[in-house]
Formats: C-alpha cells, sequence, structure tokens
C-alpha cells in the first residue's frame, strides 16, 4: 500500500460516519498530513452543514504548518458557494499546496471544476486514489448524479425452494409470512434506516399490511410507497396510519393530508421509470423496493436496479408464489441464524 493510499483508507473511514446523515450529499472524509503524520482529520457530518476539508482545516492545532503539508479528500473539493463557501477557495487561501484526491464529483456544479480550480491557483493535484473504494462508499450520489436516477435496490425473501409466499387462505391476509428469522428482520431495517425511500405493490400491500418503518434498528424511516394504479387499497392499512411520509402511485389519488401524497400515473405509464423520476425531482438518492413479485420484476425487466438481496430461508413451501430470478453477479454472501443473504449486482444497469 502506498503512503497516498493509506491516508485515503483513512479519508473513506471519516467519511463513513456520515451515512444517514448527510443525504442527499456525498459522504466525504478529508485529512491532513504533515512531515509523514496527520495534523488534522474530518469529515461531513450534516446535510447543510460545513465539508469535510473544513472541519479538517479547523482541527489543525497548528495553522502555520499549512503550507507545508498535503490534504487528502475521497471526493474532489467544491468549487462552487453552495449551502457553504467552496472548499478549494479555503484550500487556496490557507496556502496548502498538494491535495489529494480519491475521485471526481460529477455534481454538475464541480465536475472537475474543483480540481481546475485549485491548479490554476498552483496547487498540486493528484487523482485517482483508491478511485474505486471512493466510488463504492457514494455509489448512491454518484448514481444520482450521472444516471439521473437513485441507487435501486430489489429485496425479497425465498423458501428453500424459490418461492416468496406460500398460497394463502383468506384468514391469513393482512399478516406476514415469515421465511426468515430475527436476525435478517433486524438486518433488513437497518438497510430501512440507511436508505431514502422503500416501495411496495398493491398485494403486498394488502396481504402483509407492513408498516415499512425502521422499528427494530435505530434510524430514520424511508419515504413510503406504495403501487395502487387502481385506488383499491382500503384506508385502514398500516401504510396510512399517517405516522411518517407515505406517497401513493395511483390513477385515482383521494384527499392529501399531512404526511400523505400522491404521484398522479396514467394507464399503460412505466411505472419503474415514473417512480425514479418522481425520487429524482425529490433528491432521493436510494430506493429499495420490497416487492410483491410483479413489483420486482417491472424493476428487473427495465433494467433499472443495482443490488438485488435476497434473504433464503430453511422452510419449504412446495408451492406458492415463484421468486423473481435477477442474475447479475454474487458480490456478498451472509449467514443470517436461520437464512442466508445473497447480494447481487446488476452488471449492466440503466
Amino acid at each position: 500500500m502506498t503512503e497516498h493510499e493509506k491516508y485515503m483508507e483513512r479519508c473513506l473511514w471519516l467519511a463513513a460516519a456520515g451515512a444517514g446523515q448527510v443525504d442527499p450529499n456525498p459522504m466525504v472524509g478529508s485529512v491532513i498530513v504533515c512531515r509523514g503524520r496527520i495534523i488534522g482529520e474530518g469529515f461531513h457530518r450534516e446535510y447543510g452543514g460545513p465539508h469535510a476539508e473544513v472541519h479538517a482545516v479547523a482541527s489543525v492545532t497548528r495553522p502555520e504548518l499549512l503550507p507545508e503539508s498535503t490534504l487528502y479528500v475521497n471526493l474532489e473539493p467544491c468549487a462552487h458557494h453552495g449551502k457553504t463557501p467552496p472548499c478549494a477557495d479555503l484550500i487556496i487561501a490557507r496556502g496548502i499546496p498538494r491535495v489529494v484526491v480519491g475521485t471526481r464529483d460529477p455534481f454538475p456544479s464541480v465536475n472537475g471544476r474543483g480540481i481546475e480550480k485549485l491548479r490554476h491557483a498552483g496547487v498540486e493535484v493528484v487523482t485517482g486514489i483508491l478511485e474505486e473504494e471512493c466510488r463504492e462508499l457514494n455509489r448512491r450520489f454518484l448514481t444520482f448524479h450521472e444516471k439521473g436516477r437513485p441507487w435501486v435496490i430489489l429485496k425479497w425473501a425465498q423458501s428453500a425452494d424459490g418461492f416468496m409466499d406460500r398460497e394463502r387462505q383468506e384468514e391469513e391476509m393482512g399478516r406476514p409470512v415469515w421465511i426468515t428469522g430475527t436476525d435478517a428482520r433486524r438486518l433488513v431495517h437497518r438497510s430501512r434506516a440507511q436508505e431514502a425511500a422503500i416501495l411496495v405493490g398493491r398485494i403486498t400491500a394488502e396481504t402483509d399490511n407492513p408498516a415499512l418503518t425502521t422499528r427494530d434498528w435505530s434510524g430514520p424511516h424511508p419515504l413510503r410507497m406504495v403501487l395502487d394504479p387502481s385506488g383499491r387499497l382500503p384506508h385502514h392499512l398500516r401504510l396510512f396510519d399517517l405516522s411518517t411520509p407515505t406517497v401513493v402511485v395511483t390513477q385515482h389519488p383521494w384527499s392529501e393530508k399531512e404526511n400523505l401524497s400522491f404521484l398522479k400515473v396514467f394507464p399503460g405509464e412505466d411505472l419503474p421509470s415514473r417512480i425514479l423520476e418522481y425520487l429524482r425531482a425529490a433528491r432521493k438518492l436510494s430506493l429499495i423496493v420490497e416487492g410483491g413479485r410483479n413489483t420486482l420484476q417491472g424493476f428487473l425487466d427495465a433494467g433499472l436496479w443495482d443490488e438485488a438481496h435476497v434473504y433464503t430461508g430453511r422452510v419449504w413451501f412446495g408451492k406458492g408464489i415463484p421468486a423473481p430470478r435477477a442474475g447479475g453477479k454474487s458480490v456478498a454472501m451472509e449467514p443470517l441464524g436461520d437464512s442466508l443473504l445473497t447480494v447481487l449486482r446488476n452488471p449492466h444497469p440503466k
């Protein structure tokens, strides 16, 4: 590992501390090194607050060392006035002579301008250090600005013989059929706390009556979305309890209330694309699609997905609703008590 890589790893470790607090901004960490030791560091802590470079510079107890220091940052310093002043201007004003950048920032107001401004001022800039790792950390932010849509995670649980649900009797409606255990459910709730929005289809909403909140994990609730094109869902479902913002995707909206709004769609409309357009406008960087099968298959068929989280339990159904087949590349497997989580990546997302 090179010296640049060592300090960039530290930037990534610091940046990750902002997870769930900085959306729709990226996670950024910064380290200032002088004479082979770290003299300052910081990370972007909250949306609208000072950026990582500002915290790093402010933490330096001997600012007279800055003119002989190197600043490391996992994402290109900003060059524009947003909620805070440009970090490139701060670096130039403090006389920091060298900056090492993990990856460029595709945000239209930056996108190379920060690097250009620094170099124009005589700052030596090194780029592309641990670039793959830097892009992975901010994959939601980068997908949002490079592809114009949120990062999409498909999630489902399936039995050992490949079914999402068994054939149910009328008395079983309105509550979930559990395929996995407590460990898997806790991990699902952690994912909800980390992502910006969550979507289910009408059948899942009706048969399972989910709350789609983070009851088993500490963190914010995602924006709840439910597909109900024909307006058939009963209003007593938990999704309509007004406890947290919820959007109904429908051709037949009814009265808006606090925490309840509607996305009007039309017959034959491409629903996955329409939903992602809505989330882009709302500046939501990620979406979990939790089902049901038709809803998941719509995103699969459109190629509008990045990850699939497949929880496989030990139960056997024999028959029922077949689970989707996502394809893709397996990038992780994790045993969870009585189930197994497999994470797939789409090699060619749209």
